[in-house]
């Protein structure tokens, strides 16, 4: 009896590895939300973790330093400008201290987030965004637009919104004939594909307001589907069979009447959550409910969707947090980190590629995607499109220091941010200020030239308060010419007899 050596596939992800922190870098007495919401509950970033928990009378997140561990203590402020629960959080991807939250209460909110984290509870949000008539369970921010969000309802209807002037620019509301599961941006934020409970795989242009591709029964189960966008714009999705197996399976957008490829898994009835990595085109699925991780590497060589490796724990995971990639540790070769949520516990699990030498592992880490924006909002909605502004991890990422005007755009909440309580108070004596600015040197001339510098300021700052405001609104229009367009062609297809 004779056995053929199979060829084995060549890649730098084979070996890849997981493992969970010990006990005392994990986070304890966390009162995980039960929401019966099918989406992470947490989202991390290089510099904070956001949890959804258990709140009475609301809906709540807890927000942490990345780096804190240990016991919660169950007075730790949380954001709790809610009414209803909370059902999905994620940070911006242009500002780690901005986090866009959604709830139950139809509502969307914007916070920002202080450095070091929060000192007292935080109920008054930086922008509220109000459009949807029924709960809100989907965000997705702009891969590479400042201010852009995306969000989705169980109206079926998306939004997006300029959270900088808290308008909404689009609105597509009979894309959808039943409850969206998911969506995900392309690459450059062009299009955008979403899953639906009739069981099709949409590709949408949101500013023409029009779906571009449908693939009817991409999983013919009838448990919820998820779908991303990959880098190179294919799309991976996941779901159920008939016979209630979970699959993911590649599409290529241009032909979506076959999958490239279709993969069976397991019959376990948890959503996968697919999670993609774009520097290495890796996509980790974690089922809620279940005790394992799932990672794949994806390719040009069928066929496409190559089976890494699993990691498999004795507890079942609630939700799950995906890094984002500046966060990792370039000096462990870490590639990937989650943050698992247990009942009662959130656990670091980090994923590592093993090598032998200390220096930096370029092939490990392309540039990635870094916090400068490529485009502005109004740039977008004009009609730009271009891919994320990339960043080296050479030496281990840097977060720039904190900037104030990421929701730049409305000059009313920057000042509201920027001000501190003694710069808006009037002296209580003017003359007493003015005698003390006079000192050697200092006479009716030196205060006539800092009046002349002040006046200038003055002028300036209202200057961009103006050009600021006629950006907002030239957007508007911009926005509502689109929304015209669509109900022009709409119009006229009813008129034609074709619908």
């Amino acid at each position: 009896m004779s056995f053929r050596r199979g060829v084995v596939r060549q890649s730098k992800f084979r070996h890849v590895f997981a493992q969970a922190w010990k006990a005392e870098h994990c986070l304890d007495d966390v009162r995980v939300s039960r929401v019966t919401w099918d989406g992470p509950l947490c989202a991390a970033n290089p510099k904070f973790i956001a949890v959804v928990i258990e709140a009475g009378g609301g809906g709540a997140f807890l927000v942490f330093p990345l780096s804190k561990s240990g016991r919660v203590d169950q007075n730790t402020p949380t954001v709790c400008g809610h009414a209803a629960p909370v059902l999905d959080v994620q940070w911006c991807p242009h500002d780690d201290n901005v986090i866009a939250s959604a709830s139950e209460d139809c509502t969307v909110k914007v916070w920002q987030i202080p450095d070091g984290g929060l000192t007292s509870p935080m109920s008054e949000a930086a922008v509220t965004l109000e459009g949807h008539s029924k709960r809100v369970g989907i965000l997705a921010w702009h891969p590479s637009a400042l201010n852009i969000l995306l969000t989705a309802g169980c109206d079926n209807v998306l939004c997006v919104w300029d959270v900088g002037t808290g308008e909404m620019v689009y609105q597509l509301s009979d894309a959808h004939p039943d409850l969206i599961y998911s969506v995900s941006w392309n690459r450059e934020g062009s299009v955008l594909c979403t899953t639906c409970k009739d069981k099709a795989l949409r590709v949408i242009d949101p500013r023409r307001g029009t779906v571009l591709k449908v693939r009817e029964k991409a999983h013919e189960g009838t448990r919820p589907m998820r779908a991303v966008f990959l880098a190179d714009g294919k799309i991976l999705t996941t779901g159920f069979s008939r016979m209630s197996e979970r699959q993911l399976a590649l599409w290529d957008p241009r032909d979506l009447s076959e999958p490239m490829v279709t993969q069976e898994m397991d019959t376990s009835n948890g959503v996968l959550l697919p999670f993609y990595d774009p520097d290495t085109n890796m996509v980790y699925l974690c089922g809620k409910g279940d005790c394992t991780i799932r990672y794949f590497e994806v390719t040009d060589e069928s066929p496409f969707v190559h089976f890494l490796s699993l990691y498999s724990s004795k507890e079942p995971q609630r939700g799950a947090g995906f890094l984002s990639k500046r966060g990792v540790d370039v000096n462990k070769c870490e590639i990937a980190r989650f943050y698992k949520l247990h009942e009662r516990k959130v656990e670091p699990i980090s994923m590592t590629v093993p090598r032998k030498s200390d220096l930096f592992q370029g092939d490990l880490y392309p540039d990635t995607a870094g916090l400068e924006p490529a485009l502005l909002a109004e740039d977008w909605i004009a009609g730009q499109d271009a891919p994320p502004a990339l960043v080296s991890l050479s030496g281990g990422y840097m977060a720039p220091p904190t900037k104030s005007g990421t929701l730049r755009g409305r000059p009313k909440l920057l000042s509201q941010t920027n001000t501190s309580p003694t710069s808006t108070t009037a002296p209580a004596n003017p003359m007493a200020v003015e005698m003390e600015s006079e000192g050697p040197g200092h006479g009716r001339g030196g205060r006539d030239v800092d009046g002349g510098i002040e006046r200038v300021k003055k002028e300036e700052d209202q200057l961009s308060d103006i050009l600021t405001e006629v950006r907002a609104l030239r957007a508007l229009v911009l926005a509502q010419g689109h929304r015209i367009d669509v109900l022009e062609r709409q119009l006229a297809r009813i008129e034609d007899g074709e619908v």
